[in-house]
């Protein structure tokens, strides 16, 4: 089966929309699936990631000269015009036929799947968003509150609908790793925090909080975990930062083993894009900021059902010195949003 992902990382969208496309071709590729990538060299790229990964990327130059499609909000993540990008992409999948396309990308919408359509035998969409028309065979949305009819007028009649975090795309360490994590929850300790504000982090949040804790009174043993991409523009600021704090702290970079650090860590701040579902499989009680307008839907919903505590930055240093009154429920809400087998699950409807 052959399989192509068209999905891009930059400084500006973050990195998670390329690590959840990873996830699904690692779980393909397990499977039978030769899959390939499809990625413009935005400043922030993850192209030597995939590659890393041991998947072939085809890659896609910037334009210069860029007439935006302004119907659509996040037009200028793309690089070139819809128009472009599918011409760039059919010089690509006329070589061989596709049997799945999959595409992640808020600037793509039905213009550019028509265009593809005699190239690719069935289209999977990836979305958060539920803003724009898609005419493709599976569409998934993975937010914690979706349902099909977000998406009635957006998609085909024939389209079928995968909504919610069940369907989450996270690395099968996460499922593993699910049952030791909740156990050790059973006691309210807090002797590890984890900071997470995602992978590039651009407005450099990691250090506005690292700077609250400065002053805060946490338990005098406690070890932070910083975890940042080594595209992140202000990694070294952040690192400066951290070694400030009146507390043992690390500052890891790139890492592989997320789902182990997460599990070991009593309560995490995080930003409230792809890593909260790791977060919510494994239990991890989680101070969540908003650190972006798409971020808002899927934050405000979890914190109505006590599944995080939604804060501002202002407020974290008092809900950690607070702790015992909230953890506790906050990660037993938050294990039952999702329990890891998401992967498998969409998987079974490629196949």
């Amino acid at each position: 089966m052959k399989v192509i992902i068209r999905v891009d990382a930059s400084l500006k969208m973050g990195t998670g929309h390329v690590m959840r496309c990873l996830t699904l071709a690692q779980v393909l590729k397990e499977n039978g699936g030769d899959v390939e990538f499809i990625c413009r060299k935005h400043e922030g790229n993850l192209i030597d990631k995939i590659h890393s990964s041991e998947f072939a990327v085809h890659e896609l130059r910037l334009c210069e000269e860029i007439e935006f499609d302004n119907k659509l909000a996040h037009s200028h993540w793309l690089g070139a015009t819809q128009q472009q990008d599918a011409d760039d992409c059919i010089d690509i999948l006329k070589v061989e036929k596709t049997n799945w396309l999959i595409v992640d990308h808020y600037a793509l919408d039905e213009q550019w799947q028509k265009k593809l359509k005699p190239y690719y035998e069935k289209l999977m969409v990836i979305d958060d968003l539920a803003d724009r028309k898609h005419q493709c065979d599976i569409l998934l949305d993975q937010n914690f509150g979706r349902s099909s009819k977000d998406y009635e007028i957006l998609t085909l009649k024939s389209t079928k609908l995968l909504m919610g975090p069940k369907y989450a795309l996270l690395r099968p360490e996460f499922e593993k790793l699910r049952q030791y994590s909740l156990d050790r929850r059973k006691k309210a300790n807090f002797k590890s925090l984890l900071i997470n504000m995602g992978g590039t982090d651009p407005d450099n949040i990691t250090e506005k909080v690292i700077e609250k804790l400065q002053a805060a009174n946490l338990p005098k043993n406690v070890i932070i975990t910083i975890v940042m991409g080594k595209t992140a523009p202000h990694l070294q600021s952040v690192k400066r930062c951290a070694s400030e704090l009146p507390y043992y702290s690390e500052v890891k970079v790139d890492i592989d083993n997320m789902a182990e650090i997460m599990a070991n860590a009593d309560i995490a701040i995080g930003a409230s894009g792809s890593t909260t579902w790791e977060r919510c499989c494994l239990g991890v009680p989680t101070l969540q900021l908003i650190t972006a307008y798409n971020q808002e839907f899927i934050a405000q919903k979890l914190d109505k059902i006590n599944a995080i505590k939604l804060v501002n930055i202002d407020e974290l240093v008092k809900n950690l010195e607070n702790f015992q009154y909230w953890m506790k429920a906050i990660g037993e809400n938050a294990s039952k949003v999702t329990n890891g087998s998401g992967s498998r699950t969409v998987l079974a409807y490629l196949l």
